[in-house]
């Protein structure tokens, strides 16, 4: 079975329906970064022409033949984005196995999606989506190469993966990194991808909105999603959002679509995020969460009702309350009965966490997973009608 490359994947592959749009991955991505290699990239400036002179077409020097086209100031900023990124952004084409009909037979099934290569040393950023389940990777370079990859590692949590390819340095062009911290709306913005797998297309449009939310596979919510009408289309997942310096600062994910085709709402996981998780993935494959030790809580309209403790771990240790088992021995006639219930009346209600109010669990864990193992952080409990601030130090999330 073969997924056309004009078929968004379904809602269901990662992202629940947002409302009355229908939230659609766009195709497969990958994504993650290198220490000391990709620190450098961070560093290099990007070698741009000014706005209002001549641009080259491709290839380090100017064309001849862009002298007196009498292109606009804006012609010449698209072509400088192009020109600087187009070969830092990498088809990729997976092949996986599903299982289909009656019997569930096991028959291929293929993928398609974009990447970005963020190193010398082959690492490509793209999106989980675009890589999940791939028993074969194929990355195809911008001289036409075609070159096997792995996954280096995977977050379903932010939808970013990590894959590296064996490909030559020679034909390895790294993104340089920008920031997400300053983004304005209205902010012009570019992207580059594969849609339909048309090879390192270009769109232009600005940022329509910051900071919004988009459901994960996992039940948690990826947070600072950036919304651009930008034209994303099936493919473009894992491909890079630049500013008008040519520099990263997001990677394409998701449209909100009827038809799985570009409605002008596309969204972007912000660089920022990335910065944070891809040296893990690099280094360890995974993501090490900080963990504030508590196992479960229940949700209420004042704050998150601590149901139990992790044995010894971070809260226990700080003195946090949670539901109580109270044993009661009762006489039944001759006999001694043993009984146990719960009591709830000295658990503690948990409304803050460095001082930032928290509705759910997930504003509880956008505060604490932000921080590190070994970093304290007062949580702000409700115990007996009083507000109490309880020093926690973080742990590894087991």
């Amino acid at each position: 079975m073969t997924r056309s490359l004009g078929s968004p994947l379904p809602v269901s592959c990662l992202v629940r329906t947002m409302g009355w749009l229908g939230l659609t991955l766009i195709g497969g991505s990958l994504h993650p970064f290198v220490g000391t290699a990709l620190a450098q990239g961070l560093a290099a400036p990007v070698p741009r022409p000014a706005v209002g002179t001549d641009v080259p077409r491709s290839g380090p020097g100017a064309s001849p033949t862009d002298v007196g086209r009498g292109l606009t100031p804006e012609e010449h900023t698209n072509i400088a984005v192009y020109d600087a990124v187009n070969r830092s952004v990498v088809n990729i084409n997976t092949k996986a196995t599903v299982s289909a009909g009656f019997f569930l037979v096991e028959v291929p099934s293929e993928g398609a999606g974009s990447g970005i290569v963020v190193d010398k040393l082959g690492h490509v950023l793209t999106n989980y989506h675009v890589v999940e389940g791939a028993k074969e990777i194929q990355v195809m370079l911008y001289d036409g190469s075609s070159h096997a990859a792995t996954i280096v590692g995977h977050d379903p949590a932010t939808d970013v993966a990590v894959i590296r390819v064996a490909a030559p340095v020679e034909v390895l062009e790294p993104v340089h990194f920008g920031s997400s911290s300053d983004l304005r709306v209205g902010q012009r913005v570019f992207a580059i991808g594969n849609p339909f797998g048309l090879e390192r297309t270009l769109t232009t449009g600005i940022i329509s909105s910051l900071n919004r939310s988009l459901p994960a596979r996992n039940g948690r919510t990826i947070k600072a999603i950036i919304q651009t009408d930008a034209a994303i289309n099936p493919g473009n997942s894992g491909g890079p959002l630049l500013d008008s310096s040519s520099r990263l600062i997001g990677m394409n994910t998701a449209i909100a679509s009827r038809t799985g085709q570009s409605s002008g709402v596309g969204f972007a996981i912000p660089v920022g995020t990335l910065a944070r998780i891809v040296p893990q993935l690099i280094e360890r494959g995974k993501v090490t969460r900080a963990d504030a030790g508590i196992a479960r809580v229940y949700q209420t309209d004042h704050g998150l009702l601590v149901a139990s403790l992790v044995p010894d771990g971070p809260a226990e240790r700080a003195g946090m309350r949670g539901f109580k088992v109270v044993r009661e021995r009762r006489r039944q006639g001759p006999f001694m009965a043993e009984t146990e219930r719960v009591d709830r009346s000295g658990a503690d209600l948990i409304v803050a966490v460095a001082g930032v109010a928290v509705k759910n669990a997930d504003d509880f864990l956008s505060q604490v997973e932000t921080r590190n193992s070994g970093d304290e952080v007062l949580i702000t409990v409700e115990r007996e009608g009083h507000r109490l601030d309880l020093p926690v130090v973080l742990a590894a999330e087991r």
